[in-house]
This record gives C-alpha cells, structure tokens and sequence, in this order.
C-alpha cells in the first residue's frame, strides 16, 4: 500500500460527490490515516457518516478565512497527530452573482471573497500546519483549467485559480527547504456541488466529451489516483507542479 500508516488531512469533503471523497477514498485504500475539517455546521452532518464510513479518525470545524480558527485547527491535529504526512486543499468559493455575466461587473468585495477563501486559505493553512509537516511530505490543492485560459462564467474563480497556481509556486520553495512537496491538480469539469454554481456547467460537460482526446469526462476516481501518486513516494522528485486530470482536454487548439 502507497500510503500505509501515513496521516492525511483533508479539507473540502462536502459530501460523496466531492473531488475531495474521491480523494479520501484512494488515501484510504492504500492505507492512510484521515481527518477532515468542514467550514460550517450544516456540513458536518454531512461529512459525519463520511468520516466514519472512510475510518476517519477525527474531525473538526474550520473556517480557513479565520486566522484563529486555522490555528487552533493546527494545534488539535498536533495534539491527536503529533505531525502531518499529507494536506488536502480542496477548498473553492465565490459569490453566486460572479459566477455568471461579465467580469468585469465583479464586485470588489466578491472579488476579495473569492480570492481569500479559494487561493490565500491555502498559504494561511500551509503557514499553520508546516511545523508539523514532516520531509517526505506532500501538500496537494485542486485547481482548474480557467486558471490558465477564459472559461465563460468562471470569472471571479479563475482569477482565483490563477493565484492558486501561482500559491503553489512560490510556496513550493517556501516548503522545500524542508523536504516537503506542494502541487495542484487541475481536475477537469465534474458534477460536484461547487460546479453547480457555475452559470451553463452542463454545455461545459458536453464539450469536454465532444473535444478531449479521451472523449469522456472525468470521475472523482480519476483525481483521486492523481492525488495518490503525488501523495505518495512515487511524486518524490515533482513540486510546485500543476498536473491535469481532464482527460487530455488542455492540450486542445481551437
């Protein structure tokens, strides 16, 4: 097993159909040790049965636009863990209004919504948590192709993404003095609750099955596997790296 014994923290479960399950689930397969942390108290009764079916070993509430709650996060997995194998940031927001029409119509105040909880909770929850990542650690964030390339609708979360990219960059240095790895994944379109907020999702899927080289769309499976191999020992040598799971969908000209 690629993962036996390791602990991985997972943020972004929000039910069965999330990239995150997908994720958790490998982990799990191969051996892993998890915990989860929602953002709000609607979700934990969700995730609660989901913890439990994967093996969770605990769980707890954080919202990663709150320095404070971040921190009292990281000083709970000390107390249960001692240390950190894995971090899962799987975590993406934007006010409903900026997920449609023109962007340049993006409130500022949208906008820094989207910013903060989709990119900068990132850097806040690896500032938090590196104490207790040890060398040989993997640190993996969920991106997107909109990162890169005008996705109708996405706006706001593009800009997002872009600085997500960018997040991993920067911080794969950061993190690399210790020995530990960071990466995203850009996952292409799948039927999960945050997609829905996206204005004319369902013509993006047909899309992707029409014009991928692999002709179909993706699975939480498929991310989970990637997640996997960057989790594992296999990814030793690939940091600050994004890697595409869209069934070949970016490679595509016009």
């Amino acid at each position: 097993m690629l993962l036996k014994d390791k602990k991985a923290l997972i943020f972004g479960v929000v039910n069965d159909r999330s990239i995150a399950y997908g994720i958790a689930k490998q982990f799990k397969e191969h051996g892993a040790r998890l915990a989860f942390s929602y953002a709000a108290d609607p979700i934990e009764r969700r995730l609660a049965p989901i913890c439990e079916e994967l093996g969770g070993e605990f769980m707890y509430k954080c919202d990663v636009t709150s320095d404070d709650e971040i921190a009292a996060g990281s000083d709970l997995v000390r107390e249960k863990w001692g240390d950190v194998d894995i971090l899962v940031h799987s975590i993406a927001y934007a006010n409903r209004e900026d997920l449609k029409g023109r962007f340049i119509d993006t409130s500022r105040e949208g906008y820094k919504v989207a910013l903060d909880v989709s990119s900068f909770s990132l850097v806040a929850l690896c500032r938090a948590f590196e104490p207790l990542l040890k060398p040989g650690s993997s640190v993996l964030t969920m991106s997107y192709y909109g990162a890169g390339k005008v996705v109708a609708n996405y706006n706001a979360m593009g800009v997002a993404k872009a600085a997500l990219e960018a997040c991993v960059r920067y911080l794969s240095v950061d993190l690399g003095e210790k020995g530990v790895r960071i990466n995203a994944i850009s996952a292409g379109p799948v039927k999960t609750m945050a997609a829905s907020g996206i204005s004319g999702f369902k013509t993006i899927l047909g899309r992707i099955e029409e014009k991928s080289p692999l002709h179909r769309n993706i699975t939480i499976d498929d991310v989970g596997k990637c997640a996997l191999y960057l989790a594992s020992d296999l990814s030793s040598g690939t940091t600050g790296d994004v890697i595409f799971v869209d069934s070949g969908y970016n490679i595509m000209g016009v």
